[in-house]
């Protein structure tokens, strides 16, 4: 502590490689500084790389570069020594303040102003900014990406990658408890959430540092910070102490979303949570409310009942999943009431009370009459909303959506100001991660003089409910609605041989074909990798393929997609391995 009170002695101050999270070694990938140069506390010395994630090593101190020990691609280990400097450590005091004195804090608080120039400016570093950052940069524009939380956005961090990775230990917990039907045996199964938990935390961390390896690699500029945009050309943010202004020459929005809410009395009280609260949750519940039976609240439904949480799901509508045909809801609803999932539809919520027992009181009306629940917690899965905070849409004159809901773009993904795009959830088009990375591209490709637009009739949906599904292009119930004349053809999964192998009966293909074509115009899978599946239906109807084109094409055996080629069969001449 000793030199806390020093007046600005220098000494030799040695540059070490701090610990390294999961890797014994790094690759030293840049030198940024030379023998003899100035550096100052935060500057960079150092590029490595370690598990494709790239990181940084920042000078402590004050003063000159004496010695640099390593060179570029030279393997390092955890506190390998790098440089050294000669100067005074990051702390001592060095500047005196008005009445000669030294002050301690002063220049660390001061803020530190600084501009910048580029091609495109990016707020929001989701699935719709960062691939925009990525291909504007392969397409040789100087970019900055700013993002005032974690790279990835909701998507990575709290939304499709860690729903996922509690689907799949909620999957493999099933499987345990069924090893007894595949001649298995499995004892003592139980659930430790705190580590379900912690493994959904690993992965985004992975995937968090993948993303920034491939961003730097690409010499994307990433400031943290909230992105505020000043004028057409000019954006400022704060990163630290630092104040940055950017002047560019084209601006990208993509801000996202948040968690809606409903005005439902009882809604603030400590048992009600949203979907960021409940991928956090260190104790399950023994049982849980979910208000809303969309997207969102069905495949929490099936998480934690798959986990052994007694779920009750409350829907407005009349339907759950109400986007899909009914044959596809009823399916669902079928299977969901077979794993103890209770469901009320055409239900409002009234109000939520807190009981003296600690439990929660969800009270809802459906058909006139009044119904109660009691849970340990309540999830609020009522959808969600453009994220519009911090721009001041209004004194920068950009237009929004019919009820302001989401930034207005054409589709070049251009507002009305000629160059600034927006792109994701916060158009309010349709709030789908791998929608908000294509609009990103055809932002940028827009910007670089290259046409392009997005196409929202082939915007494949997947839904990770157990079993999983997906749907692409027009279904039954909106082809009646536009009086186009269609075949249906649907294949059991229960007639499909790789599908039993892996204990999986539940569910079908369906093809939609358009009967004067024969043109594919959209399907829907509910069963086993509908998700994955769903791909191929895509293409036939992006490329306009007719069921003749996917039935001439082999399938390989045995395989769940021979389920799509069975059901293509049966839109045109009937399927070979299933008779109605």
């Amino acid at each position: 502590m000793l030199l806390l009170f020093l007046r600005g002695i220098k000494m030799i101050i040695d540059v070490r490689l701090e610990s390294l999270d999961s890797t014994s070694e790094a690759k030293v990938v840049r030198i940024l500084k030379k023998t003899g140069e100035k550096v100052k506390p935060g500057d960079v010395l150092f590029e490595l790389e370690a598990d494709k994630s790239s990181f940084s090593v920042e000078s402590s101190a004050q003063g000159i570069i004496s010695e640099i020990l390593v060179e570029e691609s030279q393997t390092v280990k955890a506190c390998d020594l790098m440089a050294k400097i000669d100067g005074t450590p990051c702390g001592q005091a060095t500047a005196s303040d008005d009445n000669g004195g030294f002050n301690y804090f002063g220049n660390l608080l001061k803020p530190r102003k600084q501009e910048m120039e580029c091609d495109i400016t990016i707020i929001g570093g989701g699935p719709g900014g960062y691939v925009a950052a990525i291909q504007a940069a392969k397409m040789g524009a100087k970019v900055i990406l700013i993002e005032k939380d974690t790279l990835g956005g909701t998507c990575l961090n709290r939304g499709c990658i860690p729903t996922k990775s509690l689907v799949r230990s909620a999957e493999v917990y099933n499987n345990l408890k069924d090893a007894e039907n595949f001649g298995c045996h499995a004892e003592k199964i139980s659930v430790d959430i705190k580590k379900v938990v912690s493994r959904k935390d690993r992965i985004i961390n992975q995937l968090v540092k993948g993303i920034d390896y491939i961003l730097k690699k690409h010499n994307v500029k990433v400031i943290k910070g909230t992105g505020e945009i000043k004028d057409s050309q000019t954006v400022f943010v704060k990163e630290g102490v630092a104040e940055i202004t950017i002047k560019t020459k084209n601006i990208i929005i993509a801000t996202g979303s948040k968690s809606s809410s409903l005005p439902i009395p009882g809604k603030d009280l400590e048992c009600v949570m949203d979907s960021s609260d409940a991928l956090q949750m260190d104790e399950l519940p023994e049982k849980m409310v979910i208000i809303g039976g969309g997207v969102i609240g069905m495949e929490f439904a099936f998480i934690f009942s798959g986990f052994g949480v007694d779920v009750t799901v409350v829907e407005f509508l009349d339907e759950v999943l109400a986007a899909f045909d009914s044959d596809i809801i009823e399916e669902i609803s079928k299977i969901a009431k077979g794993k103890g999932i209770k469901i009320f539809t055409g239900s409002k919520v009234e109000q939520i009370i807190q009981g003296e027992d600690g439990q929660s009181i969800v009270v809802f009306s459906k058909d006139n009459e009044k119904k109660y629940i009691s849970a340990d917690k309540v999830l609020m899965a009522v959808g969600r909303q453009p994220s519009l905070d911090g721009l001041d849409v209004a004194s920068l004159g950009l237009e929004l959506n019919d009820k302001g809901r989401g930034i207005k773009v054409n589709e070049k993904m251009q507002t009305n100001i000629p160059n600034i795009y927006a792109i994701g959830d916060v158009t309010n088009r349709v709030l789908l991660a791998h929608v908000a990375s294509h609009q990103g591209i055809v932002a940028v490709k827009n910007i670089m003089g290259v046409p392009s637009e997005i196409d929202y009739n082939v915007i494949p949906s997947a839904i990770f409910t157990d079993p999983e599904i997906a749907m692409v292009g027009i279904g039954e119930k909106a082809a009646k609605k536009q009086g186009i004349d269609v075949e249906v053809g649907k294949f059991p999964f229960a007639a499909s041989g790789k599908a039993l192998t892996m204990g999986e009966s539940r569910g079908f293909v369906k093809i939609i074909k358009q009967k004067c074509t024969g043109k594919i115009l959209g399907g829907a899978i509910i069963g086993p990798h509908a998700t994955d599946l769903i791909a191929e239906i895509a293409l036939a109807v992006k490329k306009g393929l007719t069921c003749e084109d996917v039935i001439e094409t082999v399938h390989a055996h045995p395989t769940t997609a021979e389920a799509i080629h069975e059901a293509v069969l049966a839109a045109e001449s009937g399927a070979i391995h299933f008779v109605n």
